[in-house]
């Protein structure tokens, strides 16, 4: 029995992604895809337990990543993590797309990850842990004088593959008491509410 692995997952950008860590052993899937993700993600779990060797029944903890990144694709994953926790009765962890960015590199560190629109998502890092996360215009950031990493910037490639990454960060976390995963949004819904003014609400009952 395999207790002590670890089974990452992420659908927060254009794939599916997902990693396996047993120990120092790890199995990587990823696919990339632009849609599909809520169909494919538990075949292709499926399908890297089966690779490995491993049933459900031995994992230890499910990993997740809980973005920032696209809106229907974290909730995809955050709401597949808690129902394989809860029907397996492990814990699943949320690990952000920041964190995971900047696991495995030096410290001081500063994650510039591009968030679109002319805007970046900024998140440092140091020995004694990691600071808020932010979402920012490039020009405002000034000069950053600490390594970095992250598609916002020219700095330092990923140490790793971030879904496996996620799961190394799990099995850190793993014994201690972890919050519920969540999606991690820093910026608001693209959906935008109605124009239209809502519909009246006659009282037709006599008096």
């Amino acid at each position: 029995m395999k207790a002590d692995c670890i089974l990452a997952f992420d659908t927060s950008a254009a794939q599916c992604a997902a990693a396996l860590l047993c120990g120092d052993r790890v199995w990587l899937k990823i696919e990339a895809m632009d849609k599909g993700q809520a169909e494919r993600l538990l075949p292709l779990l499926a399908d890297l337990l089966a690779e490995a060797g491993v049933a459900w029944r031995d994992l230890a903890a499910i990993a997740v990543g809980t973005g920032p990144g696209n809106f229907t694709g974290v909730r995809i994953s955050v709401a597949a993590a808690r129902g394989l926790a809860l029907g397996l009765g492990i814990p699943a962890i949320g690990v952000t797309r920041l964190e995971a960015l900047a696991h495995g590199l030096p410290r001081p560190l500063t994650v510039i990850e591009d968030a679109r629109r002319g805007e970046v998502y900024v998140q440092s890092f140091t020995d004694a842990g990691a600071g808020p996360a932010r979402i920012a215009k490039p020009d405002d950031l000034g000069a950053v004088e600490v390594l970095q990493t992250g598609s916002g910037c020219a700095g330092l490639a990923e140490a790793m593959p971030l879904v496996q990454a996620m799961a190394q960060i799990a099995a850190g976390r793993l014994g201690s008491v972890q919050p519920r995963p969540a999606p991690f949004y820093l910026r608001g819904a693209d959906a935008a509410p109605p124009s239209d003014p809502p519909p009246l609400i006659l009282d037709l009952v006599a008096p």
